[in-house]
């Protein structure tokens, strides 16, 4: 099972579509790795940049994350990176279960709780550790920590458990 835990990389917009998330000229890679470099290249948000993304192992963000073209290599280009969790409002339904499919997570939060995260933690180094027997995040900055449970479906979650689509279909047919 991937990692769920680390540094948060805070998104603070709705609707980043998968050309922001890997721009469509990358898609002729061959490799995961070859997307990396590439993540958020063509993200346009007030004070971001990619020297951003290093170390960051979790995005939070708004709605609709993950909008606009159905394609596997958005949620490859967040994994080659080490993102395997992202949590927002809503997703677009393609990229969320392409995320689960590859072994990852796509949670969604109702906007009170993305809100609060934004209220207390943007700007902040912050950290997330994830309980995903007990389904509970664990945010934590400086001596500020709150706990957020979560819900996956059971189909989704043995994705998870299994590391993706491929290992679940080799264990089970």
């Amino acid at each position: 099972m991937k990692n769920f835990n680390g540094e948060i990389l805070f998104l603070e917009r709705s609707d980043i579509n998968t050309d922001e998330i890997i721009p469509a000229k990358y898609l002729t890679e061959i490799t995961k790795a070859a997307l990396k470099p590439y993540l958020l290249e063509d993200l346009k948000l007030e004070g971001f940049t990619t020297k951003d993304i290093p170390g960051k192992s979790v995005i939070i963000t708004r709605e609709n994350f993950g909008c606009g073209s159905s394609r596997e290599h958005a949620p490859w280009a967040l994994e080659v990176n080490g993102i395997n969790l992202v949590l927002a409002e809503n997703f677009a339904r393609i990229f969320k279960q392409n995320m689960f499919n590859c072994g990852m997570m796509a949670v969604e939060l109702d906007k009170e709780t993305i809100e609060e995260i934004f209220k207390i933690f943007k700007g902040l180094k912050t950290s997330i550790e994830t309980d995903f027997p007990k389904a509970v995040f664990v945010l934590k900055s400086g001596g500020k920590s709150i706990s957020i449970p979560f819900t996956v479906s059971e189909f989704d979650r043995s994705l998870v458990e299994a590391g993706g689509w491929i290992n679940f279909a080799d264990k089970n047919y």
